[in-house]
């Protein structure tokens, strides 16, 4: 029988004004091992809520199976997550990935990766996570006729990725019930003219640039109110000239930077400023996506 582990990372999505578009693939990660059985089902390393057929990670195996009109035969998945849930790094749609690399690979990689997108996309409902934990790196999505089409985007190599992490989560269906049905022309305009900037900033490694593009209309000033601690935090991040936004929808927050003066001024500022705790985690930009670590036959 065959034996897979599968490595995907965490995904930071949205970026400020790219809201569902923009996303990065992040060096924290998920690794999800499946191994072949004559039959039944057998989920480990998640709490016994999450080890029935309703698993992300099984739903996603099945679904890719079915599209290659291939037999769901009895399966043993082992789930090694260090990706929090409900923070807005992308937890679900790495077990959403794992799932269908998993399948696919089982099975003779019969699915380009675009096809995996494809079906896990109908699944999520938007490609922003599932992108970048495909694809690595910084990539822009959209949906056209149903199907997302997703491009990469160069980084400049100096960037560092600050993550602050607190230890409430914030369900990504209460983030979005939050925002408004309609919104006007003009904060159209606006988050079209910055997302684009966001991009070619993160691009030169221009900060200031990049300080004044991730500025956002549509969904951050309407979040931000699930969130203890968002505006003190956000003052202090933006006083060492750092890039700031919500980290998905949130409750993590996400900080860019060049300089080392950031941590410094967390490190020492952080803590004394917030009501909860925040855990300060440097992440590096994962440009390899969701891949095999390790198999046997």
């Amino acid at each position: 029988m065959k034996k897979v582990t599968i490595r995907v990372p965490a995904t930071t999505a949205n970026l400020g004004p790219g809201f569902d578009a923009f996303g990065c693939a992040l060096g924290l990660y998920t690794d999800v091992t499946f191994e072949e059985t004559d039959c039944g089902l057998e989920i480990t390393g998640c709490p016994e809520e999450f080890t029935g057929p309703d698993n992300l990670v099984y739903e996603s195996y099945c679904a890719v199976l079915n599209t290659m009109s291939e037999e769901v035969r009895g399966i043993k998945i082992h789930i090694d997550a260090h990706i929090p849930i409900c923070r807005g790094l992308g937890s679900s749609a790495a077990l959403l990935v794992a799932g269908a690399m998993g399948a696919n690979v089982l099975r003779g990689n019969k699915l380009s990766t675009q096809g995996l997108l494809n079906i896990t996309n109908a699944m999520e409902g938007h490609p922003d996570n599932l992108a970048p934990a495909f694809f690595g790196g910084l990539t822009a999505s959209m949906v056209d006729n149903g199907l997302p089409v997703s491009v990469n985007f160069p980084l400049h190599p100096d960037w560092e990725f600050v993550a602050l992490i607190p230890d409430f989560d914030l369900p990504t269906t209460l983030a979005r019930s939050v925002l408004p049905e309609q919104i006007s022309r003009a904060d159209a305009i606006y988050n079209v003219s910055h997302g684009a900037l966001v991009l070619k900033a993160l691009e030169l490694g221009d900060e200031k640039l990049l300080r004044t593009a991730m500025q956002d209309r549509l969904h951050q000033k309407y979040r931000k109110k699930l969130i203890p601690d968002y505006e003190k935090i956000e003052a202090l991040v933006r006083t060492t000239g750092a890039g700031f936004c919500l980290s998905g929808a949130g409750p993590t927050l996400l900080c860019i930077t060049r300089s080392p003066r950031l941590k410094e001024v967390l490190a020492k500022k952080l803590d004394s400023i917030t009501e909860k705790n925040w855990q300060m985690l440097p992440l590096h930009v994962e440009f390899q996506g969701a891949h095999i670590v390790a198999m046997e036959e």
